[in-house]
């Protein structure tokens, strides 16, 4: 039986509503940062632990996938038994699991240590938004509010190489996954006193059921696009894969029509705008992504680079993203998502037709522009995708909200790491720049479909 939990949110002053935002940013950095922070160090992975490609992109991955299965649940989870309580929880995890892939000592082990990641970061990102916006009950205060997480969440997905690369080239790869602990001890102790626990007004039970068939559905399919170009992709194995995708993708909508409390609401995908923008997310991540991948291998396997020179090109992306993500949060709070969104899918779009003719020699200003371009585009994406996305729900089901938007988010990660993977699985040095250029119309495509997004959002701004 449901069961209700009326509890009002707790008036802070305007001191603490802000320091609970940097609290929970500062948590958010951490999932930000594990999601793109291996990139660079893939290569040196692979010589220590004697990886292909492959087995490569199960390091990154496993944390994405479990990371986008688990998030609904978890956010169910905190609107039922408290958000601090869940969020405090999902930190003790990470940090164990983190310390776990600093000592493997063999691709499984750390790939499996990386799961665990996933299953801790999944009890952080939809809760800290829900956190957030639990503490900033005014429209235009939230709005802003998402702009600066989105523009922390934005810099850890961007700043990520650049971290990595130095770690890397001072301690070792093995130091991206220990840089972990002591932030996670202090987050512990700012959450513990500043703080408040909140909870949903309504406690809903756990779909087990549609969890294990959505768990299904995304490992399955991006088991088949990393391992495709292996076993290739008319094999019985990758056939088999393709009937699975579609009997549990299946399944999981069967079963999420019939609950009366589904793990995933699909009616709310009959709103052309909540739509567009869960789909939004999933092409912003898929660009990002395919980007940061392709730059990796391009850079340290064509032109030889090192992980700290990989991760400094990254730089302007960093930047483009840092600058214009809070930017963005105020265009949303006064003028609604439509213009970020526009500008975000022009700088996207832009960025992957920089890279369409890469060559092994193409000019560095030129890469560095692309970047730049990328950064900008991603940017001003994501606050106007997560404050349309958590902006369709209401406040109560806040967690679940946060857990949509951070759902897509991740299986664009995965899924476009696993595509950018498969491009250059088994190319040589001197061919990777031509087999990368589908993947660069791809991010080209996705900047493309953010204007889809914003015409959505400006159509349903006039209906209203």
């Amino acid at each position: 039986m449901t069961t209700a939990t009326p509890t009002a949110p707790l008036p802070l002053s305007a001191r603490r509503r802000w320091t609970v935002l940097a609290v929970c940013a500062l948590s958010m950095f951490l999932v930000g940062l594990d999601t793109t922070i291996v990139n660079v160090g893939l290569p040196a992975i692979g010589r220590g632990l004697g990886v292909d490609t492959g087995g490569l992109e199960w390091v990154v991955d496993a944390y994405t996938v479990v990371l986008a299965s688990l998030l609904i649940a978890s956010g169910a989870l905190a609107d039922r038994f408290g958000r601090r309580r869940v969020f405090q929880c999902g930190l003790v995890v990470f940090g164990v699991a983190s310390l776990a892939c600093a000592v493997a000592p063999s691709l499984g082990l750390l790939v499996a240590a990386r799961a665990a990641q996933g299953v801790g970061a999944s009890m952080l990102s939809p809760v800290a938004l829900a956190i957030v916006v639990n503490a900033m009950p005014d429209p235009r205060e939230r709005a802003r509010a998402i702009g600066v997480w989105a523009a922390v969440f934005g810099l850890s997905m961007a700043a990520g190489p650049v971290t990595g690369g130095a770690l890397i080239a001072a301690f070792g790869w093995r130091s991206v996954f220990w840089i972990n602990a002591p932030v996670i001890v202090a987050a512990l102790a700012l959450v513990a006193v500043f703080v408040p626990e909140s909870r949903g007004q309504r406690a809903r039970r756990l779909d087990l059921p549609g969890q294990v068939l959505l768990t299904l559905a995304l490992g399955v399919l991006v088991g088949v696009l990393i391992e495709g170009p292996r076993i290739g992709w008319a094999s019985p194995l990758a056939m088999t894969g393709y009937a699975v995708t579609v009997a549990a993708t299946a399944g999981f909508v069967r079963v999420e029509l019939r609950r009366d409390e589904p793990l995933m609401d699909l009616a709310l995908f009959r709103r052309p705008l909540f739509a567009a923008a869960t789909l939004g997310a999933v092409a912003v991540f898929v660009a990002l992504n395919v980007t940061l991948l392709l730059n990796t291998l391009y850079l340290q396997h064509s032109r030889g680079w090192t992980p700290l020179a990989t991760g400094m090109a990254t730089l302007p992306m960093a930047l483009g993203a840092t600058l214009c993500a809070p930017w963005s949060g105020t265009l949303v709070g006064r003028l609604g998502p439509g213009r970020p969104l526009v500008l975000a899918g022009g700088f996207t779009a832009a960025g992957g037709l920089c890279m369409v003719n890469l060559g092994r020699d193409t000019n560095v200003l030129l890469l560095l522009l692309a970047y730049l371009l990328i950064g900008i585009g991603f940017g001003f994406a994501n606050a106007p995708i997560t404050n349309t996305a958590v902006g369709g729900l209401p406040p109560s089901r806040a967690g679940v909200a946060g857990a949509i938007t951070s759902t897509a988010r991740q299986v664009g990660s995965a899924v476009g790491i696993a595509i950018a993977g498969g491009l250059v699985a088994g190319v040589g040095p001197a061919g990777l720049a031509r087999a990368s250029r589908p993947g660069w119309l791809l991010v080209t495509a996705c900047g493309l479909f953010l204007f889809v997004v914003a015409r959505a959002s400006r159509s349903a701004g006039r209906r209203s």
